[in-house]
């Protein structure tokens, strides 16, 4: 008999590599992941984990199932919280993970109408880029992603959309890129720029997921930036330019704070757009927690694309 609780274990230890760490993972102790992982190997009648004084790995059956676990602990979320609708939606869960910028600028809205409209629905978040949080998705370690692609740039959407092969695509937003160079540069006052006209410009560039795609891009206009500053950090992003160390290119969800004064903000000619999507299991839209969430991150999204950070219509 294979209990759900052996099977969360199981998948923790094969992640992390370890009883310790996966008992952190777990918020339990050590000995009890040990003894878990002890009873169901037994009660499969082969060996799941290989114990070394360095790791702890599975062996071709404990693979099998991990594989196995995912769809399993997805269709038993799914199930409860079906049965938390009949109750009349007083209790439930949904579970998101967000990149950054969709974090900083959907999700706090939509989580406060959620909890308004639904006290007993809990509702948590955690920050994981794609394709990490696709991964999680997968994994039944969540229940919405949100995620993007960027269908202009030749060849993106189509590995993106092998990455989402299967799940399901909800659309949220359209996220214009936008160019940041400082205050006094000589195209500060153009209001719109070609990328090209960057060529000898050194660059601040941003997460590595955003970084391969604006490389691309620049390599479609003709040139090979000069990336002289790296960071995941959309605020210090902000900051080297403004201190006029180099010029970017940014979703405009990255600057939905008010950014500095001391940069001025170009539109991108010809336009380049950044798709943000909620992914889901294609079993999960269904289920009434995870319905709502979803219908709330469309709210959100949609008040969004009526303002941009220029203060215009979207």
């Amino acid at each position: 008999m294979i209990e759900t609780r052996h099977l969360r274990t199981l998948r923790a230890v094969a992640q992390t590599g370890s009883f310790a760490a996966a008992a952190r993972q777990l918020s339990c102790t050590q000995p009890a992941v040990s003894q878990q992982m002890k009873s169901l190997e037994l009660a499969m009648g082969t060996p799941l984990l290989i114990r070394t004084s360095r790791a702890v790995r599975v062996t071709e059956a404990g693979a099998a199932l991990v594989r196995h676990s995912a769809g399993v602990l997805a269709g038993l979320h799914a199930a409860e919280e079906e049965m938390a609708a009949f109750a009349g939606l007083r209790t439930g869960r949904v579970r998101l993970t967000s990149f950054l910028s969709g974090t900083s600028a959907l999700i706090p809205s939509a989580i406060a109408a959620m909890r308004a409209a639904h006290p007993g629905i809990e509702v948590s978040l955690v920050e994981a880029p794609p394709p990490r949080s696709i991964d999680l998705l997968r994994n039944a370690d969540c229940d919405i992603s949100l995620a993007f692609r960027y269908p202009e740039i030749p060849g993106a959407g189509a590995k993106t959309q092998a990455e989402w092969q299967g799940l399901a695509v909800r659309p949220l937003l359209a996220d214009s890129l936008v160019v940041l160079v400082p205050e006094g540069h000589r195209l500060a006052e153009s209001g719109q720029v070609e990328l090209a006209e960057l060529a000898d410009e050194p660059w601040v560039m941003g997460c590595h997921r955003c970084r391969r795609h604006l490389v691309q891009l620049c390599e479609h206009a003709g040139f090979e930036p000069r990336a002289e500053y790296r960071t995941d950090d959309y605020p210090t992003v902000i900051g080297l330019v403004a201190a006029g160390l180099g010029v970017a290119v940014l979703p405009e969800l990255a600057l939905s704070g008010a950014p500095s004064t001391a940069i001025r903000l170009l539109r991108l000619q010809p336009t380049v757009h950044r798709e943000v999507v909620a992914l889901s299991v294609q079993t999960f839209p269904s289920v009434p927690a995870v319905g709502l969430m979803l219908s709330e991150l469309e709210r959100s999204a949609a008040r969004l694309r009526g303002t941009t950070v220029h203060g215009g219509p979207g």
